[in-house]
């Protein structure tokens, strides 16, 4: 890793952080470029999440997936954050908001680490992100673009009070936009 020199002044991303019970939403760090790596390496993972349904091979491939997820930040000042364990500090995942062009609506997505699934991790992460979004965005809802195939993320949808609403082609196949609108996310966190 390079250092800089003490006197040069580097630019600093200092986004949210938003921390639930269990997990820190925060932004992306070099740290985080080897287990999300190792996250997207698992092909029942990557399977769901990598635009062409691969799995990670190498870490410049790793390296690059981790800064789409920063530069998502830099350029829209806002999208999925890194989520860690409070308790160990592991990097667990990423849960946040993903609206690049051409996408159909401002996506609140989700993706764990095989090791941490089944601790209700997603969800959990996923409702603090939509209620940042709702508090940080003028938007009537936010959508879950789900392959058809993925059921884990489905039961996740459902618990978090989405519906699907219909079809939609996503990195040439079909999948599935749930939706969460405003007024009902609202109403059920009273």
């Amino acid at each position: 890793m390079f250092a800089p020199k003490t006197s040069a002044a580097l630019a600093q991303l200092n986004g949210p952080v938003i921390e639930t019970p269990r997990l820190k939403l925060r932004q992306w760090r070099g740290a985080d470029v080897a287990p999300y790596t190792a996250m997207l390496a698992d092909p029942g993972t990557a399977r769901f999440i990598t635009v062409d349904g691969k799995a990670v091979e190498d870490s410049m491939t790793g390296w690059r997936h981790t800064v789409v997820m920063a530069g998502h930040w830099a350029i829209h000042g806002a999208g999925m954050f890194a989520v860690e364990e409070k308790h160990s500090g592991k990097f667990v995942g990423r849960v946040g908001p993903w609206f690049p062009p051409t996408w159909p609506d401002f996506e609140i997505g989700w993706g764990i680490v095989r090791e941490a699934r089944g601790k209700g991790y997603a969800a959990e992460a996923a409702r603090a992100a939509i209620d940042w979004a709702f508090a940080s965005f003028e938007i009537a809802q936010v959508i879950h673009c789900i392959d058809r195939e993925n059921i884990a993320s489905q039961g996740v949808a459902r618990r978090l009070g989405a519906t699907r609403q219909r079809e939609i082609q996503l990195f040439g196949h079909v999948a599935d936009m749930w939706v969460t609108p405003r007024g009902a996310w609202t109403a059920s966190r009273r």
